[in-house]
């Protein structure tokens, strides 16, 4: 299925899809050395369109031939399931309820691309994700996947994106050239800098395109 507000999807040949695809590839020789298999996607705080890029970023590492989960790990706002249209349950949070249960994913029509929405919210988010179940869930789904990507809650909001950032081997955040302010950049990168995470870089939404040097 085709979602319109995927660019990589809707207009794959659009200068943000491209720029999508080169992001892909900076990922892929941004750590000389170091396996780079699982990445947050997240902004300092709502509104910078992270879920969206993390959509998008998704979608850009499973066109590369390579099997791709996206998680919806945002378990307090969760927006996956309506970005793809399809349910929201089961999900993340029923595959650590339930041990026996095969990995929920979801086959959204692109090939080597899978979703795992969030599954019913529970009461203690951060809990959950920084448990050692959640550590479990990570392996598991690397042994069936060559990227994992998550989509998280903003990182000046609660404590949930810098726990998850921790587990994993890169973050990108999410700034929006109209709308991310820079104390909460700043402030974003304190907090997963304290908790050891590997930033990567920052993904900028909503910047106009300057068409002659086609830069974002």
């Amino acid at each position: 299925m085709t979602q319109p507000n995927l660019c990589t999807l809707s207009d794959p040949r659009s200068r943000v899809s491209e720029a999508y695809r080169t992001l892909r590839t900076n990922l892929v020789f941004s750590s000389p050395g170091r396996q780079l298999r699982t990445l947050v996607v997240a902004g300092p705080s709502p509104g910078a369109g992270a879920s969206t890029a993390a959509a998008n970023l998704a979608v850009t590492l499973a066109q590369g031939s390579r099997k791709t989960i996206l998680i919806d790990c945002d378990l307090r706002r969760p927006v996956q399931h309506e970005i793809w249209a399809i349910g929201q349950e089961p999900g993340l949070t029923t595959m650590m309820v339930d041990e026996a249960l095969a990995p929920p994913l979801v086959d959204v029509g692109v090939e080597n691309l899978w979703v795992l929405p969030s599954g019913p919210l529970p009461p203690n988010p951060a809990d959950l994700l920084g448990s050692q179940k959640m550590d479990e869930v990570i392996n598991h789904l690397l042994a069936e996947s060559d990227y994992i990507v998550f989509d998280v809650p903003p990182v000046i909001a609660v404590t949930d994106a810098a726990l998850l950032s921790s587990k994993v081997d890169g973050v990108l955040l999410v700034l929006k050239a109209r709308g991310s302010k820079r104390d909460h950049a700043e402030r974003a990168k304190e907090l997963l800098e304290r908790v050891g995470a590997h930033l990567l870089g920052a993904i900028l939404t909503d910047a106009e395109v300057d068409k002659r040097s086609m830069t974002y």
